[in-house]
């Protein structure tokens, strides 16, 4: 079974309020398997819109990372996320 990917761009407007989302989202993250591969570090904008925060984390399937992001625990955090961020989140299963 492929591997999975969360890649998530992001624009924080509540840095407080993140963190909180950031915290449980990073546990929840973890219990489903995911693993961090970028959070949050350099960058270069070629095409599209320009977010200041990109974060990639590869989970064992597609099915894991979806079952992450519907989860009780990952929700929670998503709450302090509404309203403190702008973002755009996809789930891509890795290439064989």
């Amino acid at each position: 079974m492929p591997t999975a990917f969360w890649i998530a761009h992001v624009t924080v407007t509540d840095a407080e309020a993140y963190g909180r989302y950031a915290k449980g989202a990073t546990e929840a993250i973890a219990a489903h398997g995911g693993v961090f591969l970028a959070r949050g570090g350099r960058y270069v904008q070629l095409e599209g819109t320009d977010h200041s925060r990109n974060v990639v984390a590869r989970f064992p399937s597609l099915e894991a990372a979806v079952d992450c992001y519907h989860s009780a625990a990952y929700q929670a955090a998503l709450a302090h996320a509404k309203g403190a961020a702008v973002r755009d989140l996809v789930v891509v299963e890795a290439a064989d």
